[in-house]
């Protein structure tokens, strides 16, 4: 009796070391992930360009800043670097390769942790202004909708006519594990100094 009650206490003792342990490790990843954002941020804002300049940029390589988002109502704000993996979104929101840059014509996405990064989007509305920084500029979207998908329904992701901006996060946001559908918001490219 007396070996059973030290085994039990034994795992106890365990499973609250492993616990505490996640826990630390957790904490750790946002505080790197917070760290990164700060440096990165002070790092890129002296080398966006002036607004409405053309001057032609060569390609970023994987897991470089190429930006900072914001949407102001929902108090998002991140650094965009390129790629899409998990390395790069661990640390930010991430640039999805193939499509197109913030300010050029086309399908421009960006994909985001939706427990991270992209916690806010849960608060998105239709309207809502985003502001995407780059080395190009600064470029402002609307907000025209949000829908629910399926993780291979990529036709999101396909090019557009007009300058469209595309962000991409995991759904529901408070679902425990990996999240079965995707969250996608879907802005349009307006002028650059919308009304407040």
């Amino acid at each position: 009796m007396r070996s059973i009650r030290d085994a039990l206490r034994t795992s106890e003792c365990v499973l609250v070391a492993v616990g505490i342990l996640l826990l630390a490790l957790g904490i750790a990843e946002l505080v790197r992930a917070d760290i990164y954002q700060v440096v990165e941020r002070r790092q890129f804002a002296g080398s966006i360009a002036p607004e409405d300049s053309a001057a032609p940029t060569s390609r970023p390589t994987v897991g470089s800043a190429i930006g900072i988002i914001e949407i102001p109502r929902i108090s998002l704000s991140s650094i965009v670097v390129e790629g899409d993996g998990p390395r790069q979104l661990e640390l930010a929101a991430g640039h999805v390769p193939g499509t197109a840059f913030p300010g050029e014509p086309g399908n421009s996405a960006i994909s985001g942790h939706r427990d991270t990064v992209f916690r806010a989007l849960r608060l998105i509305r239709k309207n809502d202004v985003i502001a995407v920084a780059t080395h190009r500029g600064k470029f402002t979207y609307r907000v025209t909708s949000t829908q629910i998908v399926q993780p291979g329904a990529i036709q999101v992701l396909f090019p557009t006519k007009s300058e469209v901006l595309t962000l991409v996060t995991c759904y529901p946001f408070y679902f425990v594990g990996p999240a079965p559908q995707r969250f996608i918001v879907r802005a349009e490219r307006v002028a650059d100094h919308p009304e407040k």
